[in-house]
């Protein structure tokens, strides 16, 4: 495994970068920092990022079947038209809350929006707990809820079949799956599949290989790591030069490099010294994996 390769190539420091996704259409990396309220675009032809400012903190960002983006601002589902800088609401959820925000959020393989809710951190990591609720935004703009008493949620994919709905709550510490209906959309069966070592922290943002296999981005844990999620066994750690990694997309033309985003808040002066790097968005290439291109929203 001596050929894995790790490198940071967007160095603009996020405040919370997260939900990595590759457009294919622009050979381009989207990401968010939440914190930081913009939707950053990262080319590996010019090296450069480019950042659209929104008003809430923003969450994730997906593609759209018809053109530009979706994304997940403060409670709201949102459309992005990216050269005009153009933000519309689609709708709002958790009316009946006053302090929370959307977190992570993925599209399914027949393109549904999949989202989920937490309550604002006090400080990272720390808040209110069971605020939070999952969401799925239909094709036909309407919204669904599956559950709440959520704390924060986190990383979400599907399985190669499209039956199982793989599923974070961090502060669970697990990584769970869900039985899959892709006709209507319904999740059901929820079981754990895999409990964090204490060393790799908390569970965070998630993605799949062509294997079947899941990635896992381990907040202040600093690695990711590589899941069967058949058998509950952890097959792979590649550990980063941050703490603070958050989430993991493949892209890149055969979708054989890694993308993993990282965040800065929390640090002081002295953490953010022994790691300058905190915040940046990572590449690494050599892992011997593909992942599977994302699915565009298709409402």
């Amino acid at each position: 495994m001596s050929s894995v390769r790790i490198e940071c190539v967007a160095q603009e420091r996020c405040g919370i970068g997260e939900s990595p996704v590759w457009d294919e259409k622009e050979g381009a990396l989207l990401y968010v920092d939440i914190t930081g309220r913009k939707v950053c675009r990262w080319s590996p032809v010019t090296r450069q990022t480019q950042a659209v400012p929104v008003d809430a903190p923003v969450s994730s960002v997906a593609l759209r079947k018809s053109g530009d983006y979706v994304i997940t601002l403060g409670t709201r589902f949102a459309a992005l038209k990216w050269k005009e800088e153009l933000v519309t609401t689609i709708t709002q959820v958790d009316k009946d809350k006053a302090n929370t925000r959307f977190n992570d959020g993925k599209v399914d393989p027949a393109g549904r929006y999949f989202a989920g809710t937490m309550a604002e951190e006090i400080r990272p990591a720390v808040l209110e707990r069971h605020q939070g609720s999952l969401y799925t935004l239909f094709p036909d703009l309407s919204v669904v809820k599956h559950f709440d008493q959520v704390d924060i949620s986190n990383g979400l994919d599907w399985s190669l079949d499209h039956r199982t709905f793989f599923y974070i709550d961090s502060l669970s510490y697990s990584v769970d799956a869900f039985d899959y209906d892709l006709q209507t959309g319904k999740i059901g069966n929820r079981r754990s599949i895999y409990k964090l070592e204490k060393e790799e922290s908390i569970p965070d943002g998630m993605c799949i290989d062509t294997e079947g296999k899941l990635w896992v981005a381990c907040y202040d844990g600093g690695r990711v790591i590589r899941l069967d999620p058949e058998t509950g066994k952890r097959l792979q750690t590649v550990k980063l030069p941050v703490d603070k990694t958050t989430s993991c997309c493949f892209g890149g033309k055969d979708y054989s490099e890694m993308y993993v985003t990282s965040a800065s808040d929390g640090m002081d002066k002295e953490w953010l010294s022994r790691q300058p790097q905190a915040g940046g968005v990572f590449k690494i290439t050599g892992l011997g994996a593909k992942g599977v291109p994302p699915y565009p929203f298709a409402g």
